[in-house]
């Protein structure tokens, strides 16, 4: 693993120095050849290729660990997603077999309920059928104890219109007969008073 070319930037600057030894020597690099820089590439790898070697191991060491880390965060991340999915997965199994059963249960309950209803139904039509014809066997026996009674109170009226016109009858005849005797009764007094005078007389 190469380090970041900051570090390696930074690193290539001499100490106390603001800039590169490329930097520094720009202005004679004109005079320069080709075993200069070599030389210069060599005194650079003497003075910092340690260090460098160094941080690319720690960082080849920090990216093994990052990778690790992450692999493991991933893992475990999706352990936790496997996890919870078989949890969410379950719940939602749950509630569907609990919304099913509710749903049988209801369904049960509307149907015994609806059946129930029917029967109400079938026993109310049942009843008022029994109450109507009870209604006009009433209605028909009252009219026929009403027909009887003002028959019989017919004949009870006509038996007494004939007996008080009997009574009347006989009143009546008792009455002429009473009156008869009166005048009766009376012509004997008329003759005994007349008898009477002619004795006084003679």
């Amino acid at each position: 693993m190469n380090p970041p070319e900051e570090y390696t930037n930074s690193n290539s600057r001499e100490p106390g120095q603001g800039g590169s030894i490329s930097d520094i020597n720009k202005p004679q690099s004109n005079g320069t050849n080709l075993a200069e820089l070599n030389s210069l590439d060599k005194v650079r790898d003497i003075l910092f290729g340690n260090q460098v070697r160094e941080v690319e191991k720690r960082f080849a060491r920090l990216e093994d660990r990052l990778v690790k880390e992450l692999n493991n965060v991933r893992d475990e991340t999706k352990k936790r997603l496997d996890y919870l999915e078989l949890y969410i997965k379950k719940e939602v199994d749950s509630l569907t077999e609990r919304l099913k059963n509710e749903q049988l249960d209801r369904d049960t309950g509307v149907k015994a309920l609806a059946e129930e209803q029917k029967n109400i139904t079938i026993n109310l039509e049942k009843k008022f059928a029994q109450l109507d014809e009870q209604t006009t066997n009433s209605q028909r026996e009252l009219r026929e104890q009403i027909l009887n009674q003002s028959n019989s109170l017919q004949d009870d009226i006509r038996q007494k219109y004939q007996e008080i016109l009997t009574l009347l009858e006989r009143e009546s005849q008792e009455l002429r007969r009473d009156k008869t005797d009166r005048s009766k009764l009376a012509s004997l007094f008329t003759e005994l008073a007349v008898r009477l005078n002619s004795d006084i007389k003679s």
